[in-house]
């Protein structure tokens, strides 16, 4: 029995990172049959509730690396410094995780995104990677999108390096894949589909958050995340609410507002959700042709939720290939390369993107004229397409048994 070891996974409360954990699983059952595949957790009993059956499904939820320490090392990397911003990470490989890698056949670093500046410096990320590489284990960046790293120069000679090192650089879109293969000059890097496009969805009871009328639906993902991307002096909830009253009240349609950040706590609080519930204070007039779905649901039965919808409008990029996936008609709204890149992969073109600083009542309309326009067009090509990207999918999932081969 083959064993892997997901690294750069930390928590569930992102649903994309689950849909990557699971649909990651689904593909190495796929291609060796019974596996086990250890997954870090910052807490296993959340993920595990998240995920009932993962342990039939050979999930073991190990304990995710993060140092005390090595958090005051990331704030001082954010420092515009190009020697810290490349330094490696200072601190020693704990027994625990030694143990860990120590265990697999091979080390998959999953994220989705883990591996740009999206966020912050990747160090502890490279860390576990360098880690498993410096103990002769195979790692390979699993569907990844990498970089930009213009902002961090110091980073880049050193992250070339560091890839350069890893068995395969899969990644998930061609903008990533001209980067690394262009800007960073690497010869190890291969093309897939994102894992998530292969996620099966779990049907849920839709009545009791489904809204009211007559009209076709459209879902609408925004989150705090891309406010840190627009222009200052724009409200971006103020923008969202006025489009949402404009197809409610003047194309006839109803709204369902879908979180796919959530802490998984008990209350749940800092997530899509609680970023998005005051647009139904705002629109409350409109009754419930609008409402919430509930933060709670898994990343499986989150796709089905979204797959049932007419339209979809989302910035959170797995929300959007939960969308995608499904054949519903999706503008991205986007912050980094991977929505440009997954889109161009798909259609050809950039029309259905809309950059994050573009944000505002008058471009939403505008994008949803056009999904309605092209809705024929996109829902042909989407179904023509999903097959492609699955077998993409599956056939990175073979290239990891040649490499478990030598």
């Amino acid at each position: 029995m083959k064993r892997f070891y997901l690294s750069g996974q930390r928590t569930f409360d992102n649903r994309g990172c689950e849909a990557i954990v699971r649909s990651t699983v689904d593909l190495l059952t796929e291609q060796f049959g019974e596996v086990e595949v250890l997954v870090p957790a910052t807490d296993s009993e959340r993920d595990a509730i998240q995920w009932p059956e993962a342990a039939a499904r050979g999930v073991r939820f190990v304990r995710a690396y993060l140092p005390m320490e090595g958090r005051y090392w990331v704030q001082l990397q954010r420092l515009p410094l190009p020697s810290l911003q490349g330094a490696s990470w200072p601190f020693p490989m704990p027994s625990w995780l030694r143990h860990d890698l120590a265990s697999v056949d091979a080390v998959l670093a999953v994220g989705g995104d883990n591996y740009s500046l999206d966020y912050r410096i990747p160090s502890p990320i490279m860390a576990v990677d360098r880690y498993a590489m410096d103990m002769g284990k195979p790692v390979i960046l699993w569907g990844g999108s990498v970089g930009p790293f213009d902002r961090a120069p110091g980073l880049m000679a050193p992250m070339a390096r560091h890839l350069a090192r890893m068995r395969h650089v899969a990644a998930r879109e061609s903008v990533s894949y001209e980067y690394l293969t262009g800007k960073l000059g690497l010869s190890n890097v291969i093309r897939m589909a994102d894992p998530a496009f292969v996620l099966a969805p779990e049907p849920v009871a839709l009545d009791a958050f489904w809204p009211e009328g007559s009209g076709r639906v459209l879902g609408l993902n925004v989150s705090s995340l891309i406010e840190r991307y627009r222009r200052p002096g724009q409200d971006l909830r103020t923008e969202v609410g006025d489009f949402i009253r404009h197809v409610v009240s003047a194309l006839g349609m109803r709204v369902l507002l879908v979180p796919h950040v959530n802490p998984l706590t008990e209350d749940g609080h800092g997530g899509d959700s609680d970023y998005m519930a005051p647009l139904l204070d705002q629109l409350d007039d409109l009754g419930r042709a609008v409402t919430l779905m509930p933060g709670h649901f898994n990343a499986a039965q989150t796709k089905y939720v979204i797959s049932q919808l007419d339209f979809f409008i989302g910035a959170r990029t797995h929300a959007t290939i939960a969308a995608l996936s499904s054949g519903v008609p999706t503008i991205s709204i986007a912050y980094s390369v991977k929505a440009r890149g997954i889109n161009r992969d798909l259609f050809g073109s950039e029309e259905m993107v809309l950059q994050t600083p573009d944000v505002s009542a008058i471009s939403l309309r505008k994008a949803m004229d056009w999904l309605v326009q092209e809705e024929r067009h996109l829902r042909d090509t989407l179904a023509r397409r999903m097959h492609e990207l699955r077998a993409m999918a599956r056939a990175a999932a073979a290239r990891i048994s040649e490499q478990l081969v030598h």
